[in-house]
């Protein structure tokens, strides 16, 4: 029995001999030799969710350092243009990365990694009694929607004009993280969000899914800009975004698919 054993270990090792085994396999050496730091800017929609990706990212690539700016993607994208650092932008809308790939900001065709439906977001208990899109009419109550400008406010105006209606509203906010804070708090009776922000919240408020939300589904989109100080790294983050991986955490968070 033991004369297989040696014969299998003299030939390993005249192969070892004749050809050595690299270290690493091509593809561990570009994984595992990442470092530095990578800027993602990404629309405020994506918040806990991209927190949760940038720390699988980082626990595969440990010599990575990611920092996420989250805002109005609008802003993010006039930022991107006045030159602001960044090496990877994820928008909320195609509308708002064509501000930036018209500036010829992005080193390739940014990719679509997930989409998002608008829901009425009402506090815990629904003081107001809201149950369709219908009732944001009322002035009654107290109304936020985002700023036109940003993809949620301009998905807001999209339902509201698909339905035929006028909304009484009394504040438009930055971002859709600043309306669903609003709704926590009490402060509003009702905001539109997407459908993802109601997930996050968890008890602190309530969905109400209409029907007219099929009338502005948002496309998210991300690219690797130009201006990149670590393109290695800008480019496996947006690949990590787009793996299996990525997609896990998107789905938890109720991202849909592209």
């Amino acid at each position: 029995m033991k004369k297989p054993v040696i014969a299998v270990a003299l030939m390993l090792s005249l192969v070892g001999c004749s050809a050595p085994t690299p270290a690493l396999s091509p593809t561990a050496t570009v994984k595992d030799t990442l470092t530095g730091t990578i800027t993602v800017f990404a629309a405020a929609s994506v918040t806990d969710t991209f927190a949760q990706i940038a720390d699988a990212f980082t626990a595969k690539h440990p010599g990575v350092e990611v920092v996420v700016n989250f805002g109005g993607s609008s802003g993010l994208a006039t930022q991107i243009v006045q030159g602001a650092p960044a090496d990877v932008f994820a928008a909320a809308s195609g509308a708002t990365m064509k501000t930036v790939t018209d500036a010829a900001l992005t080193r390739a065709e940014p990719v679509a990694f997930a989409t998002n439906t608008l829901e009425i977001a009402v506090p815990a208990g629904n003081p107001g009694s809201v149950t369709e899109l219908a009732d944001l009419e009322n002035p009654d109550l107290i109304v936020a929607l985002c700023a036109v400008a940003v993809p949620c406010g301009a998905a807001a105006q999209t339902v509201l004009d698909t339905a035929g209606i006028v909304a009484s509203v009394d504040t438009y906010e930055q971002d859709v993280k600043a309306v669903l804070t609003k709704v926590e708090l009490g402060e509003v009776d009702a905001g539109l969000v997407y459908t993802t922000d109601i997930l996050a919240a968890g008890d602190a408020v309530e969905g109400i899914e209409f029907s007219e939300s099929d009338a502005a589904v948002g496309t998210y989109p991300i690219a690797q800009l130009t201006a990149s100080a670590n393109p290695d790294a800008a480019a496996a983050f947006i690949e990590f975004v787009l793996s299996p991986a990525g997609k896990r955490i998107l789905d938890a968070a109720g991202f849909g698919a592209p």
